[in-house]
């Protein structure tokens, strides 16, 4: 069984999916960043392909887009990085990016490396489901590779039942409307949203994203889905000063409620 169908069968509360950007702060921050948050406790690590034009990104994850790309980040050495960390880690790792980049480097050969440095799925916003369904699905069941598709408050019920019907392990649950990092806190209308998704019986569990930075947000998640995604709060985290692997060891435990500062990180 491949790492992250492990995961979800074997874990199915609580998950924690941290997001950053590779490259960031520094070119060489990648390999660190893995494992410190894999020491941590974080269950799935979610990684950013920093692009120049990303969608949906706040200001907090788009200026780290822009400082990976200025320090040299390419999609070669984050590759060379993500097969170094599998000499070392087996914690499931998911590549977050746009289906641009992937047709830049050609499709095929993409998926090939992603399977060959130890890439486990990935999440690509601007890939029509319906191009993945006819033209791409298949390749990627070949290379073992999972997809991840994202759903809103928007989503008509029958595209969210077709999404759940190719996406695997799990569905991202977008929370808001907003952008990442636009929000602090979950409103009623958000939990009436969580709520009716609940209620559809979908045969993936979800992880919601978007809007969770602290304890608090990450408790009130995981109570309506098997955990959270975390990202624009982590990458604010890497920005202060310290050692990093303290910083991450910090920031992670204040999510998971075992620091004494737990609910005072903000996004």
């Amino acid at each position: 069984m491949d790492r992250l169908s492990r995961l979800f069968q074997e874990k199915q509360q609580d998950i924690l999916n941290i997001y950053f950007t590779a490259g960031y702060p520094n070119l060489q921050d990648t390999e660190t960043i893995i494992h410190s948050l894999e020491k941590s406790g974080v269950d799935l690590i979610e990684i950013g392909m920093p692009y120049s034009d990303p969608m949906a990104d706040g200001p907090t994850i788009q200026e780290s887009g822009d400082a990976a790309l200025a320090n040299g980040m390419t999609l070669e050495i984050l590759f060379d990085q993500i097969t170094a960390v599998r000499k070392k880690s087996d914690v499931p790792l998911i590549m977050m990016g746009y289906f641009n980049q992937m047709m830049q480097y050609g499709e095929l050969r993409f998926l090939k490396k992603c399977k060959e440095v130890g890439v486990d799925g990935l999440i690509l916003p601007d890939l029509p489901l319906e191009v993945y369904e006819t033209e791409y699905k298949a390749l990627f069941e070949e290379m073992g590779l999972h997809i991840i598709f994202l759903i809103t408050p928007q989503t008509p019920d029958a595209r969210i039942h077709k999404i759940d019907s190719l996406s695997s392990p799990f569905i991202y649950m977008v929370s808001n409307a907003a952008i990442t990092g636009a929000k602090v806190g979950i409103s009623d209308t958000q939990i009436s949203y969580f709520e009716r998704i609940q209620k559809m019986g979908l045969q993936n569990p979800r992880l919601i994203g978007f809007g969770i930075s602290n304890y608090k947000t990450y408790r009130t998640a995981c109570d309506y889905s098997s955990g959270a995604i975390i990202g624009s709060a982590f990458i604010k985290a890497l920005k202060d000063a310290g050692n990093l692997e303290e910083r991450i060891e910090d920031f992670v435990s204040s999510v998971k409620g075992t620091a004494l500062h737990a609910t005072n990180t903000t996004d």
